[in-house]
This record gives C-alpha cells, structure tokens and sequence, in this order.
C-alpha cells in the first residue's frame, strides 16, 4: 500500500514538478533543460497580453467568489428552514448543478443569454430615448462571464454552508432567543461566526473554480481573454517555458492563498478556545 500511496503522489505531482523545474529553463525548447534562469517570468510580467488575461481572470474569479459566497450562504440558511418533499427537490437541483458537466453549462448559458441578448436588444432600441444617444447593447463579456461561473459555484458554496450549519450548536441560538436578542443580531453574533469557516472555504473554491475555469469561459466569454484561454491559445503554438512560468505562478499564488487561509482559521481557532467559557 505505500509503494502504491508514492506512485499515486508522483503521478500526481511530478507532473507538476517538472512545469516548475522547465519554467527555469534558460532555453527557448520546454522539454531540453540548458540551465537555470528567470528570464521567462520577466517575459511574462512584461508580456501586456498576459497581464490583461491575468487581470480579467482575477476581477471575474474576485467578483463570482463574493457573490456565490453570499447567495450560497442566504440559500444554505434559508434550505435550513424547510423540509419535505420541498428540500428533496432543491437538494437535487444543487447536485444536479454540481455534476453537470461545464461544456453543458457552458452550452446552455451561451443559448440563453443569446436568446435575452437577442429579445433585449431590439426593444431597448424602440424604447431609449433619442436625446441619450446611441442605446447600450447587451452582449458577451464580464457579466456573462460572472453569472455563469457564480451558477456553477453557489452550489459549491451551499453545500459546504450547509455541512457546517448541520453540525452547529443550536443550543446557542435558542439562548439568544430566550434572551430576546433580534433574529438579525443573533446571525451575527451567533451564527456567521460558526459558519464563517465554510464561507471562507466557499469562497476560496469558488475563486479557484472561477480563476481555472476555462470551458464555461471559452463559450461565455466574448471578446474577453482570461488566462486559461490566453493560456490555451499559447499553447497551439507549442509549450515553452513561459507558459510553464505562468503555471507556476498561478499555483504559487494558490498555495499561497489556501496556506494564509489556513493560517488564519488556526489563529481564530486558538483566539476561540482562549477565551474563557
């Protein structure tokens, strides 16, 4: 079983290894390392390409991570509320939107929205008026591309939310009532610092989902670039250590987020239990 355990790691992460080791290659060829150097992220940081792919990735994850962690928890805390056949049927149509697969969103959501673009925009020409000028037109870009990425994760963040909400201590809710404290100040005095953890992993998720999402993004992004797409265009071309630059990069800033994420859930843990009962 260990000698299993290892070879399952390294095919995991020697993959992985040998982006970061190429990423260092002074050649121009990724798979013939002539020695080290740093060049190539140089090239990336300089590349305006890559920094505007980068920057549309990092808006469109920051935004859809915020609003799937606050429509997926006021859906988790409301589900909590009810039962039945009623919460059968939500609790189907979440999995549902976690196991289908992106090329489907991404297919469904490109027809809808071209459907509404197409039924919006003709009527906001008969309607807008003269004196404002040349109406706006609906189309494909940063809002198509936040609304199916929050789609998909909200249902990410609900369970999650609500893993954490069936295991809280309700017994201190119900003294909040007796003490007659008002269901919004016992939430935030009560509740969201129980379930605060799953909404920082709810969104932690939802931002990497978002940030290395590329099939729902190339159906719904437009004339937007994110940098899985930028990424994949690259990749056409050949792999060459710059886009094993950016693969480093991309995963030094995950690691780096998932490990200060758990550093700080760790000091609140140790504040928590200091403080005398």
């Amino acid at each position: 079983m260990r000698l299993y355990a290892i070879t399952i790691y390294l095919f995991l992460y020697l993959p992985i290894a040998i982006i970061v080791m190429f990423s260092f290659n002074a050649g121009r060829h990724a798979s013939d390392f002539t020695g080290f150097s740093i060049k190539w992220y140089g090239k990336v940081l300089a590349n305006p390409f890559a920094m505007e792919a980068l920057a549309t990735s990092l808006m469109v994850a920051f935004i859809t991570a915020v609003c799937a962690s606050v429509f997926g928890t006021m859906a988790a805390l409301g589900l909590q509320r009810i039962s039945g056949r009623l919460r059968a049927i939500f609790d189907a149509v979440i999995y549902i939107a976690i196991m289908i697969p992106g090329i489907v969103i991404g297919i469904a959501t490109l027809i809808t929205l071209v459907t509404v673009f197409n039924f919006i925009n003709p009527a906001l020409v008969t309607i807008w008026p003269v004196w404002l000028g040349e109406p706006p037109k609906l189309n494909m870009g940063y809002v198509s591309l936040i609304a199916a990425h929050t789609m998909f994760t909200m249902a990410l963040v609900i369970v999650i939310v609500r893993t954490r909400i069936s295991g809280m201590d309700r017994t201190l809710i119900e003294a909040s009532s007796d003490l007659y404290a008002s269901p919004w100040r016992t939430f935030w005095q009560i509740t969201f610092p129980q379930i605060f953890p799953a909404i920082l992993a709810g969104f932690l998720l939802s931002f990497t989902f978002s940030f290395d999402d590329f099939i729902i993004a190339f159906f719904v992004a437009g004339s937007q670039t994110t940098l899985p797409i930028y990424v994949f265009s690259s990749i056409r071309r050949g792999v060459t250590p710059e886009i094993n630059a950016i693969g480093t990069m991309i995963l030094t800033f995950t690691l780096t987020l998932l490990i200060s994420a758990q550093f700080l859930l760790r000091r609140r843990d140790k504040s928590v239990n200091l403080k005398p009962q």
